[in-house]
């Protein structure tokens, strides 16, 4: 089904490698020994951009005080599964989700869905970028570091990899996959074009072949490598991404980020040595009109649970080898804004979705809003380090070994929200 030709000159996809190209082709050459199917455990990061109300999406049930700091956005008691619409859903462990999350709740009754509340950044910026910045490089606070922590947890993997061990599914390369190891972005697969340094492309040599791209590098790329080093490299054709259909039934949204997910299921079963996928959501910055059970975020958050359920749906046994973890740069403040919206914060929430994760909890200490536990008197303060998440799914889920350091300049434990044994 897959061809394991170097090179289809009919396949569209885009390689970013920031000058890297012979290096990348040099890297590839480690996965010339891989079986024409690799099958790895792979971690699937979801970042929601503009930084979600993680009080909005998953709400203390003891929503007396919420609703006093935003009567215009809070929705009232929660509700019973399936006892009517337009409320919270009552998860029965003191917290309820949004109801446009409803896509979700499933996944949390089955124990596969962890969440981790009142969770961030040590660092208290309510700049986006800077926000995104840290939170991608995993150095609160610290500018300029070079490398992306997902990039860091490619290089301790201590495996051959293949040039598809980390993908972004975005048109430029992610913050979190900057680095010394290869990683790959692709807006969409059907488009994929192998770009070589000097803007060379699979389009300016139609008809020529990998062979033609391949005389494109350097005498000592020839030397070391030889064109068979790519037989470990499957590039999907044109005519069998046409083909896919989602598996089980799954319905993905037609939205940037159904599309992400959908385009990663296909790599996901596709065998081709995937073990880091990133994708993005857009949209979660409301300022002004928030809304409640409708709106903005509301919106937003149905996009992403319709996403998450048929991306979970259509991976089927392959759920076994997949965890998927969002995250956003830091919450909203609790109090609403008189633009009915909610402006830059500090902690929020994330999810943790697989077979072996602590799932059916909300996991992390949820501070008491109607005491004033706030952090400067205004956002739900931080009680779960970000990378206390992170570090505890690269090791848990894809083995990264316990000494290696993943996050310069920390030392806290990760949180436990994986299942052992």
């Amino acid at each position: 089904m897959w061809d394991r030709r170097l090179f289809l000159k009919s396949t569209g996809l885009a390689l970013f490698s920031f000058g890297l190209g012979p290096d990348f082709l040099h890297r590839a050459a480690a996965a010339a020994s891989a079986p024409a199917s690799v099958r790895r455990r792979t971690l699937v990061t979801i970042f929601q951009r503009g930084a979600m109300d993680g009080l909005a999406a998953v709400p203390s049930t003891d929503a007396g005080a919420l609703a006093k700091l935003r009567p215009r956005l809070a929705m009232g008691a929660a509700r019973a599964a399936g006892s009517g619409a337009g409320a919270p859903i009552d998860l029965g462990v003191g917290f309820a989700l949004h109801p446009a999350l409803a896509e979700l709740e499933p996944l949390f009754r089955a124990r596969e869905l962890a969440i981790v509340h009142a969770i961030g950044s040590p660092d208290a910026t309510r700049s986006h970028f800077d926000a995104q910045d840290y939170m991608e490089t995993g150095t609160p606070g610290r500018k300029g570091t070079e490398s992306g922590w997902l990039n860091r947890v490619c290089g301790e993997l201590g495996h051959d990899a293949t040039p598809f061990r980390a993908v972004a599914m975005t048109s430029a390369l992610p913050r979190s996959l900057y680095g010394r190891e290869p990683a790959v972005a692709i807006a969409r697969l059907e488009e994929f074009r192998v770009r070589m340094p000097g803007g060379a492309s699979a389009a300016a040599l139609a008809g020529k072949g990998f062979e033609a791209l391949y005389e494109q590098t350097t005498a000592e790329l020839l030397a070391d490598t030889g064109k068979e080093t790519f037989d470990a490299v499957k590039l999907l054709s044109e005519a069998e991404l046409a083909r896919y259909r989602p598996a089980n039934g799954a319905r993905y949204p037609q939205s940037p980020l159904g599309e992400s997910l959908r385009q990663i299921a296909q790599l996901v079963k596709a065998g081709v040595g995937l073990e880091v996928a990133f994708a993005e959501s857009g949209g979660w910055d409301t300022h002004v009109q928030q809304g409640a059970a409708q709106g903005s975020f509301a919106r937003r958050a149905d996009d992403l649970a319709r996403a998450i359920a048929a991306f979970w749906t259509d991976l089927g046994e392959r759920r076994n080898d997949v965890v998927l973890m969002t995250m956003t740069e830091f919450g909203r403040t609790v109090r609403e804004n008189g633009s009915g919206g909610t402006d830059h914060g500090h902690g929020s929430c994330l999810f943790v979705l697989g077979t072996g994760v602590d799932g059916g909890k909300v996991h992390g200490k949820f501070p008491d809003l109607a005491k004033g536990e706030l952090h400067e008197g205004r956002d739900l303060p931080v009680t779960t380090d970000f990378r206390a998440v992170f570090t505890e799914v690269a090791r848990g889920h894809l083995g990264v070994p316990e000494g290696a350091v993943l996050f310069p300049g920390w030392s806290g434990a990760s949180l436990p929200l994986l299942r052992r044994g």
